[in-house]
């Protein structure tokens, strides 16, 4: 299976060095994505939400088959995107701590931004939930391989269109909070669920750690996408 990955605010295809190896001796040909104003050549600010939407809808379409998409906290909302956009083509989303954003609504406005673009803000920004397991080591490594997020990602609409995005199956793998208080949000109708509870086929996954696994848990990431995937 062709698996594409997609990180984060503030990553790139780097981050998910610690699980790619596990996820190709699965036997699947895997390419991590490093998003438009991430890399070198720059314009980060100029970069908006449905740019990073194309660069993903670009390598399902260079793909040869069909492809699985694993979106981990922000890239869940991209990957729910390229979905909308091509649902013909993705087998399966495997959101990591993330869940799918729905039309009309924005990834996080929240965050401070700089010159159109967002540096990795100090880590008491975050919550106790996001940083467990992220020790000292880990957090000066993820520092070390940050680079800004360009703002509009972060405040720009999530545009769908096409309701084909709900046949899609998904599994959900929850980090910082287990899978029991997001089945108890979609009993309830909360607004943060509304677009999960419309899939037909979804499935979750425990996977206690911080809102970072690729950094804490990566052998154990690896390990649930694979199952993911089947």
């Amino acid at each position: 299976m062709d698996v594409i990955l997609i990180p984060g605010f503030w990553l790139t295809a780097e981050s998910w060095a610690p699980v790619v190896p596990a996820l190709e001796s699965a036997g699947h040909r895997v390419r991590a994505l490093t998003l438009p104003g991430k890399g070198p050549e720059g314009g980060a600010a100029e970069v908006g939400l449905a740019d990073h939407v194309a660069a993903v809808v670009a390598a399902v379409d260079e793909a040869e088959g069909p492809v699985v998409l694993v979106g981990h906290s922000g890239g869940g909302a991209i990957a729910h995107a390229a979905v909308d956009a091509r649902p013909d083509r993705v087998a399966r989303v495997v959101y990591v701590d993330a869940v799918p954003l729905g039309d009309g609504s924005v990834i996080n406005d929240q965050l401070p931004v700089v010159d159109g673009v967002i540096p990795l803000p100090d880590w008491s920004v975050f919550g106790p939930e996001d940083l467990i397991d992220l020790d000292d080591e880990l957090r000066a490594r993820f520092r070390a391989i940050a680079v800004p997020e360009p703002a509009r990602v972060a405040t720009d609409r999530q545009v769908l269109r096409d309701p084909r995005r709900y046949d899609v199956p998904i599994t959900v793998i929850t980090c910082q909070f287990p899978a029991t208080d997001l089945r108890d949000l979609m009993n309830a109708n909360h607004w943060y669920t509304a677009e999960l509870a419309r899939v037909k086929d979804v499935r979750f996954v425990d996977l206690p750690t911080g809102h970072w696994p690729q950094l804490t848990r990566p052998a154990e990431l690896a390990d649930a996408i694979v199952a993911a995937i089947g």
